[in-house]
């Protein structure tokens, strides 16, 4: 049985739907929404009787259209050309209007959904039999008020009779003269997010049309009869697409596609000027992928950088799969005697996932642990990507005697404050925020992402996921970096590899696990540095701040120039760090610790 939404659009009283919106746009309403609303909510919980969380996925929809306009109207936007305004909206329809009611500009789902258009009278809107006409009557009040308060609107399109809500701002233009700013819950639906859609959740075309009229806001009756179909055929087809993509509810599936269309409209835009280029120069050497046996009968894959012969150091590569470096780099730690091992993660590759019900943090150190020992390595400095500071930080406390010293570039902290996600660039957010506070939805929404990320290409996904870093953006463009970014990632998406759920569930492992205690273990037991930018699109300078606050003992290297990529601009600095918790190297070469006794028994292959 399909599970239907409780609360209907016309349950929901009028007022509140109304200060969520306004809220939106004007946050010192807060209070006033918390008064109406606890009003409503609380003989609800009440009758709930502390049983769990209450059934209101309409309410969570117009909280996240809410959200989204509060996004779009961050800051003032006054003395600004109306065009300008409007195109900040997308991909929400927005026009704007004029003191004749005229609309002045108008974006692309506008013009689709509304039939609007520069010249287009209000009255002549796309809307149900007297909307328009109500539109233009609201839309005269405002130019004749004093009063600069928005106005919210509920009104219904002319071809399904279907509910769309209005935010109606009043605003002055950049040559003096006023406009009224015309915001809708109406949603564009981009060229090419169908076969997105099919190809991330294996979807047929009928099940991808299905979804399309659900996030457009049409109910099961409405979809059967626009597409000729019976309720009991598309009640099928939409079970059909909650077992694909796991959903539990239609409210969880709209909000999967709205997430999955909002990523695919940024990334669109993002990397719409960009052009095809190599994947590199062939500067990097063949390095073979070696390859163990786990205990419990799962393959693991490695790969040996610099010197194989040389002083160990535990190389731990970001979720995104970063495991070559650029050639320079690899060149000067065989010179300088490094033997970089690099674990292929579980899932990634042709490594072994971790078995679904397994703790998984723990699990991954297990694995590590078994690679170290396999490879008679003791104790051993660790040079850590991004979030995978965590991993390092996790293995340290189980395992202290084998880290050395942990060098962290672009480090993570577990973040401890909710605006800590806001402040994200909105890939980061996407998923991390998603892993924290909507973890059962986060694997599907990474599969659209990894489908996403095929095809736009891996220059196209890096420009989209890192684009409001300039110093990323320069760093990737490097051609030595550039090929060992996408040659080193094809353990993570190539044409045979998408390790999309091992992403996922490590992410959700990362963000739902209190590690307060494992960072604390560190302070006074093993050097610790982080290395990072002031560019990182996931850790911006005030999150920074605020790690280096709550840690002090911990020593932060900031860098002006660098993002989130810092180590593939950086790497000599860090090469220098790193051999500074490394034995000297002996005439013949050979270094390090000598083998553990009695080492794990593991198979091993060649590959």
């Amino acid at each position: 049985m399909i599970p239907e939404d409780p609360t209907p659009d016309d349950v929901i009283p009028d007022e509140v739907i109304d200060r969520i919106y306004e809220v939106a746009v004007d946050p010192g309403r807060f209070e006033e929404l918390l008064d109406q609303w606890e009003a409503m909510i609380g003989p609800q919980r009440a009758a709930a009787g502390g049983g769990g969380a209450l059934a209101l996925p309409r309410f969570e929809g117009h909280f996240a259209r809410a959200s989204q306009v509060l996004d779009r109207m961050a800051g003032d936007p006054a003395a600004q050309d109306a065009a300008a305004v409007v195109a900040r909206v997308d991909p929400a329809a927005a026009f704007a209007v004029d003191r004749a009611l005229v609309l002045i500009a108008a974006n692309t789902a506008a013009t689709g959904i509304l039939g609007a258009g520069y010249g287009v009278r209000l009255a002549d809107l796309a809307l149900d039999e007297g909307e328009a006409a109500a539109l233009a009557a609201q839309v005269r009040r405002m130019f004749l008020s004093n009063s600069g308060d928005p106005v919210m609107l509920r009104s219904r399109t002319a071809a399904a009779g279907r509910l769309v809500l209005i935010h109606l701002r009043r605003m002055t233009g950049a040559t003096g003269e006023d406009f009224v700013l015309a915001v809708t819950s109406e949603l564009a639906w981009p060229p090419g997010f169908s076969d997105l859609l099919r190809g991330a959740f294996d979807l047929t075309p009928a099940e991808a049309e299905v979804m399309r009229a659900l996030a457009e806001g049409h109910a099961i009756p409405a979809i059967a009869d626009r597409r000729g179909r019976s309720i009991e055929t598309v009640r099928a087809q939409l079970k059909s697409i909650m077992s694909k993509t796991e959903t539990r509810s239609q409210t969880e599936l709209v909000r999967l596609t709205l997430s999955t269309l909002e990523m695919a409209q940024f990334s669109d835009e993002r990397t719409r000027h960009l052009h095809e280029q190599s994947r590199g120069l062939g500067g990097l050497l063949a390095r073979p992928f070696l390859s163990m046996t786990l205990r419990d009968g799962r393959r693991l894959d490695h790969l040996i950088l610099g010197d194989p012969g040389g002083r160990p150091v535990l190389y731990l590569a970001q979720d995104y799969g970063f495991v070559r470096w650029p050639a320079p780099a690899e060149a000067e730690a065989a010179r300088r005697g490094l033997r970089v091992i690099v674990p292929v993660r579980p899932g990634y590759g042709r490594s072994d996932p971790i078995p679904r019900g397994t703790p998984y943090m723990a699990q991954l150190v297990e694995d590590i642990i078994a690679l170290l020992d396999h490879l008679g390595v003791g104790r051993v400095p660790f040079l850590t990507l991004g979030a995978d500071s965590i991993i390092a930080i996790a293995l340290h406390a189980a395992y202290p005697e084998r880290v050395r010293a942990l060098v962290c570039c672009s480090g993570v902290l577990p973040l401890s404050r909710p605006e800590q996600y806001e402040r994200m660039d909105k890939w980061h957010r996407f998923v991390l925020a998603g892993a924290r506070y909507t973890p059962h939805l986060l694997p599907f929404m990474v599969k659209a992402g990894f489908a996403l990320a095929r095809r736009l290409g891996k220059r196209g996904f890096i420009h989209a996921a890192h684009g409001q870093s300039r110093a990323d953006i320069a760093t990737f463009e490097r051609p030595e970096v550039t090929e060992a970014l996408v040659c080193g990632s094809e353990v993570t998406l190539s044409a045979t590899c998408s390790a999309h759920d091992a992403f996922a569930r490590e992410l959700i492992a990362e963000e739902t696990t209190d590690w307060s205690s494992e960072v604390a273990a560190l302070a006074g037991s093993v050097p610790v540095h982080f290395l990072n930018g002031l560019q990182d699109p996931q850790i911006p300078p005030e999150t920074l701040a605020e790690f280096r606050a709550d840690h002090p003992w911990i020593d932060f290297r900031i860098h002006a120039d660098a993002g989130q990529l810092l180590f593939f601009l950086k790497w000599p600095e860090v090469i220098d760090l790193i051999e500074g918790y490394l034995p000297e190297r002996t005439p013949e070469g050979a270094s390090g610790p000598a083998p553990l006794a009695d080492p794990a028994p593991v198979m091993i292959n060649q590959t």
